[in-house]
């Protein structure tokens, strides 16, 4: 549960939480994205299960959420092509386990990529496994846009049936902005396609490089003030939304470097995530 002192709300008790993703510290892991998170005053994590053993140990991830103060909002499935062999080769094995792992911590999110194209059995079946892991724990699993890659000037879209979920239809997506200037797409009519059914945002940006780049937001061409304010306006808060930060900061030296771009991520986040009040008009005074 998130802690109520991290949670101060508009008066219809609708704020966007905020989330650190625990891939924003790569190099570093898990137990620094928790330090980085409490440190900076971040809502929660999203935590990424991936090669770093304590991602895959929910009992170290519990304690860690424990000493911080810092709850996990969020897990993101094993679906990079790096994270293949995470808990076993069956992609829908890795799915069902992380469905376990997330309702164990207590998030009520588990983020999904499409599946690739060479994974034709989970593909056929996995409309069906993400539909029933969400009736099975009480928990959304999302699916994330992606992007084309590009190698040798040749563009092919690694996922099955495409990189853009809406054109299949699920019941609930994450936006990633990074994903979308990747792409080449336009965030705001993605998010309209998407609809109510938008129930997680990576808050992220681009700058239209035929590459994954998570830059800090604010930093790209991608509308994220734009996303963020539409979404604040609106019922993904009441929705269970959540605003997580993925960044990439593997370049930075040090941890104050770290630190200093994941907290101009967070500024970036209250700032446009702030819920609008609405303005009354003054009552004629009666005598």
């Amino acid at each position: 549960m998130i802690p109520r002192s991290r949670l101060p709300s508009s008066g219809d008790g609708a704020r966007v939480p905020v989330a650190l993703s625990t891939a924003s510290v790569y190099p570093e892991g898990v137990a620094a994205g928790f330090e980085i998170a409490a440190e900076l005053g971040y809502d929660g994590v999203e935590l990424m299960i991936w090669t770093d053993p304590v991602s895959q140990d929910p009992r170290t991830v519990e304690r860690l959420a424990h000493r911080h103060g810092v709850p996990v909002l969020a897990v993101h499935a094993p679906c990079l092509a790096v994270t293949q062999r995470v808990w076993g080769a069956d992609p829908v094995a890795r799915l069902r386990r992380t469905v376990e792992t997330a309702a164990r911590l207590g998030a009520r999110t588990v983020v999904v990529h499409p599946p690739f194209r060479w994974q034709r059995r989970y593909a056929d079946v996995f409309a069906d496994e993400v539909a029933r892991a969400g009736e099975q724990h009480g928990v959304a699993l999302p699916v994330e846009n992606m992007f084309p890659v590009s190698r040798g000037g040749i563009s092919t879209v690694p996922y099955a049936p495409g990189h853009d979920p809406t054109g299949v239809g699920f019941d609930a997506y994450t936006l990633d902005l990074s994903h979308t200037a990747a792409a080449g797409v336009d965030a705001l009519e993605l998010m309209a396609r998407m609809g109510p059914a938008l129930r997680h945002l990576h808050l992220t940006d681009g700058t239209g490089a035929p590459r994954d780049e998570h830059l800090v937001p604010g930093r790209g061409n991608q509308p994220c003030a734009e996303v963020c304010e539409t979404l604040a306006g609106g019922g993904f808060a009441r929705a269970g939304g959540v605003a997580v930060l993925e960044v990439s900061t593997r370049r930075c030296r040090t941890r104050d470097e770290r630190t200093g771009l994941l907290a101009e991520s967070l500024l970036f986040a209250r700032l446009h995530l702030a819920p609008t009040v609405p303005v009354r008009e003054p009552v004629a005074h009666r005598r």
